[in-house]
């Protein structure tokens, strides 16, 4: 066992709690418009085959190795690599996981809260019949003159970031697990909802299955495959701490592995879920399936807006969107949360809002990047926004997953290992094999990809 000078004593009350808290932190903005897109412009079921592969054999490896490495070290990721290392024989240099992943989960919140805040925006302006009877034109209009008004950007931007703060401030019994206790299974039942207005009421539903689940190999190629890769990397929360967070609350003698796949499980059934809100709404009003803000924030406002009950299941749509957003929000701030708290000896309400307002403070640049700073920008086009998107999920996350993959597998004491996957051990061998070898290579494609992208 690891020698912990100040282990934690709080844990989540049961598996079920763990998996809804994880799987809360892996289900996101990136699930409920991303995924679908990528899946139909991609070759729809060869895609989504290949992706569940990528989950099978790269995603699911390192969600295993961050939950009992967490386990294992039961405090902060940054101190719980320190542990881990020590314990390992290995060099302290490991110790760089923690930061790097509590450095990108910091750089990711801060403009999370900015897109998140867009989110909670348009809870309001649905609600309010804002877009009933939209056009194209006048939807892209409202989007546009939303974003470019920095006072009411930073405001919802704000608004997010004290939610987020107030929850993680509270602790994991009283502020995380209450959260996800009710968040979760609210967010599961506004999409089985979502689901079947969409089934009943645009007749497009069998169009919109078709278009995410039929094999399509002209559209599937080789950067399909890379494409998939990184999706079934990024979306399980992988490489910035969260997880590991998490993990040092979890209970002993749970399976490490069955509760990983059941996260895997639940993420993946939302953006395939999501897919069949979307598509069935676009197809039955003949627009674009546009990826990225275009298809959340002016795509589907013109569809809710020419549905009938498109008010009031539009207003529940973006109402799953904020709801996705918090549960990934507070799984972003609390490895920061846990070492600024261990470290400079804060309660927990202290380090919340200090980590919490430097967060927004930075966020403050991205907030900007659609308005005054729009014009600011490096030699290669990218703004404040862009520079901190990318260094984070394009740098940090896939480093830290690959070090994390390495670590694990290769270097980490064998009783440790042992220990924590005591109720797994007719899958050590399997995991072993994948974290060591399938997994580090198949990020490092993706990071590959990505890095000559830029050059």
């Amino acid at each position: 066992m690891v020698t912990q000078s100040s282990p934690t004593n709080v844990m989540w009350s049961s598996r079920l709690m763990f998996i809804l808290a994880a799987a809360g932190s892996a289900v996101g903005l990136g699930n409920i418009w991303r995924f679908p897109y990528l899946a139909g412009e991609n070759g729809g079921g060869v895609f989504v085959l290949v992706y569940l592969a990528c989950i099978a054999l790269i995603g699911l490896p390192i969600l295993i190795a961050e939950i009992l490495m967490g386990r294992a070290g039961r405090q902060n990721p940054i101190t719980t690599m320190k542990l881990l290392a020590s314990e390992s024989n290995a060099s302290q240099f490991w110790q760089v996981i923690g930061w790097m992943g509590a450095i990108a989960g910091f750089m990711i919140l801060s403009f999370y809260g900015v897109i998140a805040g867009w989110a909670m925006a348009y809870v309001g302006d649905t609600a309010t019949g804002d877009f009933v009877g939209i056009s194209g034109a006048a939807a892209s209009q409202v989007f546009n003159q939303f974003i470019s008004d920095p006072v009411r950007v930073i405001g919802w931007q704000t608004v997010f970031m004290l939610i987020t703060v107030s929850i993680t401030a509270r602790g994991v019994s009283q502020g995380l697990e209450n959260t996800v206790r009710y968040l979760m299974p609210l967010l599961f039942l506004l999409l089985v909802t979502l689901v079947g207005y969409s089934a009943l009421t645009t007749g497009h539903f069998l169009e919109g299955l078709s278009f995410m689940f039929s094999p399509d190999w002209e559209r599937f190629s080789g950067e399909s495959v890379i494409t998939a890769m990184g999706q079934a990397f990024f979306t399980r929360s992988l490489g910035m701490g969260a997880i590991m967070a998490y993990g040092a609350y979890m209970p002993s003698g749970s399976s490490v592995v069955g509760t990983a796949t059941t996260i895997a499980v639940l993420d993946t059934s939302v953006a395939l879920m999501s897919g069949l809100v979307i598509f069935p709404l676009v197809f039955a009003n003949g627009l674009e399936s546009a990826a990225g803000p275009g298809l959340m924030f002016i795509t589907l406002p013109i569809a809710f807006g020419q549905m009938a009950g498109g008010q009031i299941f539009g207003t529940l749509f973006f109402v799953l969107v904020t709801f996705a957003a918090v549960t990934s929000s507070i799984s972003l701030l609390e490895p920061a949360v846990a070492w600024v708290g261990e470290r400079l000896k804060l309660s927990r309400a202290k380090a919340a809002s200090l980590v919490g307002a430097i967060a927004w403070l930075v966020g403050l640049g991205s907030a900007a990047s659609f308005n005054v700073w729009k014009d600011v920008t490096l030699p290669n086009g990218w703004n404040f926004f862009d520079v901190m998107d990318q260094i984070s999920n394009n740098v940090l996350l896939p480093v830290g997953g690959i070090l994390i993959a390495l670590f694990s597998s290769w270097l980490l004491n064998k009783t440790i290992l042992q220990e924590q996957l005591k109720e797994d051990t007719a899958y050590l061998g399997l995991w072993l094999w994948l974290a060591r070898i399938v997994a580090p290579l198949g990020v490092m494609m993706v990071f590959a990809v990505t890095v000559l992208a830029w050059l």
